[in-house]
């Protein structure tokens, strides 16, 4: 009877593990080519480059540290290199110490990364294993005390920053934050004595919104426990401690330009913005950003963007004479280098930047298709994919997903890519559940107006030449078909009214087999999703605000009547591309509601640095966060297998580390169309 009773509980498991285990795919523009390093070079001497992370993982915002427990110290000539840096492996992020030793190195030659053989132990400090999936950043040790960012705590208020400092000493795993509730703080530095921390903050005011510059101040508070909180620098990001009163940090000023400042706390009289003098540092006539103090000179370390130049460099600053030194771009000038630090005898400069394929010109190891992204919730397996607007097919066995431009087809296990067309302007894509091999998309331009030409076609991609039928009529920003479960009906955003509003046609005909409009008004309701029993319609609109360009979550039945709203971020909040679960009862979308996790400067280019993938319920209940980062998350699809939760790489030899670097940073009015090739 056991063993019967055994085979029923498992027979019943597993239907229901078939039932409730899904997959969610989504998009970050660029992410999969970043494969960033950490490497340094020396300050004084015309030495060689040095890669001081281990190529197998995104790795980035270093920070280097004196040895904090005796069993890591080697007797080494030279001596090891301490690293404390921010990865993400294993579809989270963690912070690791590495101590790099390079024994066989050549002081007398240059040598190259590759020829330059290396010796470490990797300590995994925190993240992952805790089962709290979070944002790690800006890592630095006072002692035992790991000082960093994290967005494991959420607000549970719409477009708040997840993003606070903790500390947790490292014997025993305690974790204190430091960072007031209903705050979001951003990049510490902690001063040299551990005394202090300083950190960009939106303080009770919040994020308004900011894609370039954030609204932050500089507040110090005690490394400790947090007290003795004030706001010493109005206006101002990133900073970087010279000793216990000074610190510099970084602004963009009313002339334009990005520029280092200083800051010069009292010595006998309490900390306040009126007591903290302040003075600008680096001239105008160029970029100059993410500062790194050395501690025994008057040099700073920072990123910069010159006139005419596509690429981020990091340069040396010297305060006393005003002149700067290059660094990065005599080693690697057709690369972007980001977030420089300082080692504590400022013998060496770190930062990170894509490694590139390497002198052998092999694939990168980690140059990802599919990234499999750890959530806590274990019915769910999530993937980053490396393409824009995907989707499944109905039997979740294939993906759908486009270029830019570009349509491609891959089944769901990452094997049997086939590029269908490499030349349509093709986004949104959506499988027919009826017609085996039949996709519909949008051919047109993207963010475009309401008379710009985008059209309707579906496509048979299953045959030897991809047929193409026109469905829509006149070019009037056809966009975002979803198809109807029994295979009859698409509904879709037009502007052929003068506004952006949804409309039904025959899904096999087009608008000559029938056409209705389903919703009017003078606003935009767009990227819509048909549910799995047909009874509702989803869609992103702007009606309670239109033209602002915020956007929230609706859903209506397909005969125009039921309208609901399902979520907001906040009145100015931007939340879009719903879709729904294959059971129908949750949908997952990318939204705003947790603002910004990091500096946007800090990282490549995102147009919007603030998307993250959440799920929720029809009702509104179980609202789950399930990407924490810094990147734009966007166009999630919700396929009905559960996929193995492991990484798929390139089978092919594809272009590596083409991002871009901030466009908001370019100086020159010159067009460049061309990718970004990092790497050197």
């Amino acid at each position: 009877m056991n063993s019967v009773h055994l085979i029923i509980s498992s027979v019943i498991f597993l239907i229901i593990e078939s039932i409730t285990a899904t997959s969610i795919i989504f998009t970050t523009l660029g992410r999969s080519r970043y494969s960033f390093d950490i490497f340094s070079l020396p300050i004084h001497t015309n030495g060689y480059e040095l890669q001081l992370t281990d190529g197998h993982s995104v790795n980035f915002n270093g920070h280097f540290a004196s040895p904090f427990n005796q069993t890591l110290i080697t007797v080494a000539d030279p001596p090891p290199l301490h690293l404390l840096y921010v990865t993400e492996r294993n579809g989270y992020s963690s912070i690791y110490l590495d101590v790099v030793s390079y024994p066989g190195l050549d002081r007398t030659r240059k040598r190259s990364v590759l020829e330059t053989e290396s010796t470490r132990s990797q300590r995994r400090l925190v993240g992952g294993s805790d089962g709290r999936i979070s944002m790690k950043d800006r890592p630095s040790l006072v002692g035992e005390s790991l000082i960093y960012v994290s967005t494991h705590e959420e607000t549970s208020v719409g477009r708040t920053s997840w993003a606070a400092v903790y500390s947790t000493q490292l014997s025993t795993g305690l974790t204190r934050r430091l960072t007031p509730q209903g705050v979001a703080d951003f990049s510490p530095a902690v001063s040299p004595s551990g005394l202090w921390t300083a950190v960009a903050s939106s303080g009770e005011n919040g994020w308004g919104g900011e894609v370039e510059e954030l609204g932050t101040d500089i507040y110090v508070f005690l490394t400790q426990n947090g007290s003795s909180r004030v706001k010493v620098v109005e206006h101002g990001g990133w900073p970087s401690w010279v000793d216990d009163s000074t610190f510099y940090f970084h602004r963009r000023g009313d002339d334009g330009w990005w520029s280092i400042y200083a800051a010069i706390l009292p010595q006998n009289m309490p900390f306040t913005v009126d007591s903290v003098v302040t003075r600008r540092v680096t001239p105008p006539g160029l970029h100059s950003f993410t500062p790194a103090a050395s501690l025994t000179n008057n040099i700073i370390a920072v990123a910069t963007r010159r006139p005419g130049s596509d690429y981020r460099h990091i340069e040396l600053y010297d305060v006393a004479s005003g002149k700067f030194k290059e660094l990065t771009r005599l080693v690697a000038p057709r690369a972007n280098h980001y977030n420089p630090f300082i080692s504590p005898d400022s013998s060496q400069v770190g930062y990170h930047k894509c490694r590139g394929a390497g002198n052998n010109g092999k694939m990168i190891k980690n140059d990802l298709f599919l990234e499999s992204i750890k959530t806590e919730k274990p019915d769910i397996s999530l993937f980053r994919i490396d393409g824009s607007f995907p989707s499944f097919s109905p039997d979740g066995d294939r993906i759908a997903y486009v270029g830019l431009p570009g349509l491609s087809v891959v089944n769901s296990d990452g094997s049997g890519n086939r590029e269908i067309d490499p030349d349509v302007s093709a986004f949104s894509t959506a499988w027919d559940p009826k017609r085996k091999g039949v996709i519909y998309i949008s051919i047109g331009p993207t963010f475009a107006s309401e008379d710009t030409d985008v059209d309707i076609y579906s496509v048979e991609v299953d045959a030897d030449e991809p047929g193409y039928t026109k469905l829509t009529t006149g070019g009037q920003n056809n966009a975002f078909p979803s198809v109807s479960p029994d295979g009859k009906w698409v509904a879709f955003r037009s502007g052929r009214s003068g506004h952006k509003n949804l409309y039904i046609m025959n899904a096999i005909e087009g608008e000559k087999g029938g056409l209705t409009q389903l919703t009017s008004g003078p606003w935009s309701d767009t990227m819509c999703n048909w549910s799995p029993d047909g009874d509702w319609i989803a869609f992103a609109s702007d009606r309670h605000s239109p033209g602002s360009g915020s956007f929230g979550l609706y859903m209506i039945h397909p005969n125009g009547t039921g309208l609901q709203h399902l979520i907001h971020s906040g009145s100015a909040g931007r939340t879009n591309h719903p879709w729904f679960s294959p059971d129908g009862t949750h949908i997952v979308f990318t939204s705003d509601y947790a603002a910004v996790s990091a500096e946007p400067i800090s990282n490549p280019h995102h147009y919007q640095p603030y998307g993250d993938i959440f799920t929720m319920k029809l009702d509104g209940g179980e609202l789950t966060r399930l990407t924490h980062n810094s990147y734009e998350d966007g166009t999630p699809s919700w396929g009905p297998k559960f996929m193995t939760p492991e990484n798929i790489q390139w089978l092919v030899d594809e272009e590596k580390c083409a991002f871009e670097d901030s466009q908001w940073l370019a100086i020159s009015n010159r067009l460049d169309d061309a990718k970004i090739q990092c790497g050197g």
